[in-house]
């Protein structure tokens, strides 16, 4: 017959030996089924997760509930250079254009009740030339402001009709942004003019009639 290839061994050590090889394939084949599958789900995630980056324009962690993706796909496209971490808890896609108006995208973001009020808002209509180093945001009374760095916010509280009143919402970066119209933010101004100063107010109420941003009516209607 064949010699056997393992002559010191005892028929019985060569079946232990066989069954432990073959539980180590076993093994292997499932790690490497997990293996691939996990890297199948992740593809699966960072695509979803860039398809809804896309989508929102400024994208939060919360924001991936809806898609049902984990928060922890955010660290790994950021270390492989597809998502850009913009703010705290603020994700945009690698290479998309950022525009003058990105910081109000991203406060609207970090406060979806506020409304981009005073400096901001002038600074979006086009009627100061001053370049505000804070987003300014109009927050309801009792509405505990959010804490940010980047950006930073400079928070204006308002209560009732003084925050309700004149809103329009503009697509910034994909983003609803709220912002307060021409006249509600001239008179604002006039209100708040120890805080932004009067020059600017003058400046603001000047460029808004010169310019035909803003009608007499219209600025009477805030003004009241």
């Amino acid at each position: 017959g064949l010699p056997c290839i393992f002559p010191c061994c005892s028929p019985a050590r060569l079946v232990a030996m066989f069954k432990a090889a073959t539980l180590r394939n076993v093994f292997t084949c499932c790690y490497l089924h997990t293996l691939c599958n996990d890297c199948f789900v992740a593809k699966n995630h960072h695509k979803a997760v860039l398809k809804h980056t896309r989508k929102l324009g400024v994208l939060r962690p919360r924001d991936l509930k809806s898609i049902g993706v984990p928060r922890v796909y955010l660290k790994q496209l950021v270390e492989r250079g597809e998502l850009l971490k913009t703010g705290r808890g603020l994700y945009v896609v690698a290479g998309a254009l950022l525009t003058e108006n990105h910081s109000l995208a991203e406060a609207a973001k970090l406060s979806p009740k506020g409304v981009i009020c005073l400096l901001s808002a002038l600074r979006f209509h086009g009627l100061t030339t001053e370049n505000p180093a804070e987003v300014w945001i109009a927050s309801s009374r009792g509405t505990l402001p959010p804490k940010s760095a980047s950006p930073a916010l400079r928070v204006v509280t308002l209560s009732g009709e003084m925050m309700t009143k004149g809103i329009k919402r503009h697509i910034i970066q994909g983003v609803s942004v709220p912002v307060y119209c021409v006249a509600k933010t001239v008179a604002d101004c006039f209100r708040f003019r120890n805080r932004i100063g009067v020059n600017i107010a003058v400046e603001a109420l000047r460029d808004a009639w010169r310019d035909k941003k803003a009608t007499s009516g219209e600025l009477w209607h805030y003004a009241k």
